[in-house]
């Protein structure tokens, strides 16, 4: 039984290329949901670029607001909320231990987490970088991170066969 839960949240998201890379990083990383605010990727999400279909199995829903006082009052009480962003204070991604359940939260590309937001964190983090990445790649590497410090990451060939597509077939040979 899965005890993890992974909750993506991203504020004001400006580009389908971006929410579909996050898509994509989601299903790769088991994530078990998406959120978004504001209207700008509504109005491009005709043209998706989630080349996976992680939308088909990961819900990607619009809500009203990340950083509202009544979103935060619906938060269950043992998910912990994590701010990911170049902010003064933050914790480095690799000094940082995952919680068990968590709500990740992203600031728009062209901004950044709103200090209320901030505020009501658990925790807030940065990927280290000179200069910023953009946001599916923020995703990716904090997904990443935080798989390469959990148990499943020692899976081996049980994580290489759920992740490989069919049409790869080599094998490391000695």
């Amino acid at each position: 039984m899965k005890t993890e839960k992974v909750v993506i949240g991203l504020i004001n998201p400006k580009g389908t290329e971006n929410v579909g890379s996050v898509m994509r990083a989601a299903g790769c990383y088991s994530a078990d949901q998406v959120l978004y605010t504001g209207k700008r990727y509504d109005r491009a999400a005709k043209m998706s670029t989630d080349t996976k279909k992680a939308s088909h199995s990961i819900p990607l829903m619009n809500i009203d607001a990340l950083e509202a006082d009544t979103f935060f009052d619906t938060i269950d009480d043992d998910i912990q909320v994590v701010c990911v962003d170049l902010i003064q204070g933050a914790t480095p991604l690799p000094a940082f231990k995952h919680p068990e359940k968590a709500l990740y939260i992203f600031g728009p590309e062209d901004g950044t987490i709103d200090q209320k937001v901030v505020d009501k964190a658990d925790h807030v983090v940065f990927v280290p970088t000179v200069g910023c990445m953009n946001l599916a790649a923020s995703v990716n590497v904090l997904l990443y991170d935080r798989l390469a410090k959990s148990e499943r990451a020692n899976a081996g060939d049980d994580l290489i066969l759920q992740s490989k597509d069919m049409n790869n077939n080599v094998k490391v040979r000695r």
